[in-house]
């Protein structure tokens, strides 16, 4: 029998905040490297004034309190508790959706673009093309983790949130989007439980990386597979770590907040449209509470688990995804595959858009433009 949801408020100790903060004020710096900001990793003169910021003007509470705003509840699923955000839409239909971040994200992702799913009409838009969002905590991922629980790979996170959706929330089908890991939980739906889905929209591409250009490559596959190999060179330092010792990483970034800090925004640089800081892209303060909740639920080091278990297991999406499917380009997305190469695990794209601005964390960048490509392409699919 399933367990009914119970109600969940988010509420840190204010004995944690002290605790944050007096190691904040502890925070031993490296020195910054003779070269130009950035080269080596997350430059030493950012971080200090982030820290700084953290420690002394970061309001957690008012953060705390605009993730409140939003109904949460906690169930007993797959042997731990799980967390998710409930959010009925506007209207007299609206169509249940399953909004799943990644990582380094949370739920603090969604704050902006959740209103423009479930109530457009405050943004302009139509209230017939409303959603109720589903918006979990992945499993071992912030308020979805306690200490000593088990772990979860991209194949048991989607039959976790399946069970959720169908057996708790009793959506006979559903919805759903997702960027970053949120992609292959989406995309492993669409593969694995196709018979419970609407159909699936991404702002990311779960395709397999293969950097072995075909014959006859045309001008576009030369493009990606040239940004492919760039990325894996230079930017899957953190995944050869993380999917391979993650519990030796997992030690810094538990017992110091400014590495936690230093891990995470790194990739906030890097992986959005910015002008040179994380800064230019997103803001600050969301972006720390992102970090924050990591740090308070000490969720680090389960987070890396979905990583672990690509490197040691199978692909996680099964053959191709027949699931009528969405996706929205970013430009400074950490990869770009090209429609042809995307058509090989999503036999069924309905819609592909490309958009002028916008990065990997497109829901705190573009949380507007996002929600109106979201809209745009289920508007077809209501009433199947």
């Amino acid at each position: 029998m399933t367990s009914a949801p119970l109600p969940f408020t988010l509420r840190v100790a204010d004995a944690a905040i002290t605790d944050l903060h007096e190691r904040l004020a502890r925070t031993r710096l490296p020195d910054q490297a003779p070269e130009p900001p950035w080269t080596y990793g997350t430059d030493v003169g950012y971080l200090r004034g982030l820290l700084d910021h953290w420690r002394h003007g970061f309001d957690w509470r008012a953060q705390e309190a605009a993730l409140n705003t939003f109904p949460g509840f906690r169930v007993p699923l797959h042997g731990i508790d799980l967390h998710f955000l409930h959010v009925p839409g506007e209207g007299s239909a609206p169509m249940p959706l399953l909004l799943s971040h990644g990582w380094p994200g949370s739920v603090f992702e969604f704050l902006d673009l959740i209103p423009r799913l479930t109530q457009p009409s405050k943004f302009g838009g139509d209230p017939a093309d409303a959603f109720t969002v589903v918006a979990p905590s992945l499993p071992g991922y912030g308020l979805s983790f306690h200490p000593g629980q088990k772990r979860f790979g991209i194949e048991a996170i989607a039959d976790c949130l399946a069970d959720l959706m169908t057996g708790v929330l009793g959506y006979e089908r559903f919805a759903a989007q997702g960027g970053d890991w949120g992609a292959f939980v989406s995309s492993r739906l669409g593969a694995a439980h196709k018979a419970r889905m609407i159909g699936i929209h991404l702002n990311f591409l779960a395709v397999p990386r293969d950097p072995t250009p075909p014959e006859n490559a045309t001008e576009e596959e030369r493009r990606y597979l040239n940004e492919l190999s760039t990325f894996l060179k230079e930017e899957t330092g953190y995944q050869w770590i993380q999917g391979t010792r993650p519990q030796t990483l997992a030690y810094g970034l538990t017992d110091s907040p400014a590495a936690l800090a230093a891990w995470i925004a790194e990739k906030f640089r890097m992986w959005t449209d910015n002008d040179g800081t994380p800064d230019d892209a997103v803001d600050r303060d969301r972006m720390l509470a992102n970090i924050s909740l990591y740090w308070f639920t000490g969720c680090i080091g389960a987070s890396f688990h979905p990583y672990y278990a690509r490197m040691h297991g199978p692909w996680p999406i099964p053959g191709r995804v027949e699931v009528p499917a969405g996706y929205c380009q970013f430009p400074r997305e950490i990869i770009r595959p090209p429609r042809c190469v995307a058509e090989r695990t999503y036999a069924d794209i309905r819609r592909w858009s490309v958009m002028p601005r916008g990065g990997h964390f497109a829901a705190m960048e573009q949380p507007d433009t996002l929600a109106e490509e979201i809209r745009a392409f289920f508007r077809p699919l209501r009433g199947r």
